[in-house]
């Protein structure tokens, strides 16, 4: 029993984990939104997908918004570490200075 427990999470820190690979939040969030856990991770998962998509805009400004947009990339490649290790130590943490704005989806 203790085993099958074992897997539950395994499986849960798995899917909660694909929040905060680029698009791929969207596996999470078609297959298990129920549970709180995966739930708060999908939020703060989305809410990185945009900020990426943002930056990808910026990149569009010639010499600033190209310095800008590659210091938020790598900044958000960061936040993404900190998203996956929150998932692999099972922290409910919102990432830093962007995680506020995960409380806005609704799902």
């Amino acid at each position: 029993m203790n085993e099958e427990l074992k897997q539950g999470n395994q499986d849960k820190k798995a899917i909660a984990l694909l929040s905060y690979i680029g698009i791929l939040f969207l596996i999470p969030f078609f297959v298990e939104k129920s549970n709180p856990f995966i739930k708060f991770h999908i939020k703060q998962g989305i809410t990185l997908f945009i900020a990426n998509l943002i930056a990808g805009a910026i990149l569009i400004i010639p010499i600033i918004g190209w310095i800008v947009g590659l210091v938020a990339f790598f900044t958000f490649f960061v936040f993404a570490i900190i998203g996956i290790i929150n998932v692999l130590t099972e922290k409910t943490k919102p990432l830093p200075l962007i995680g506020k704005y995960a409380d806005f989806w609704k799902i």
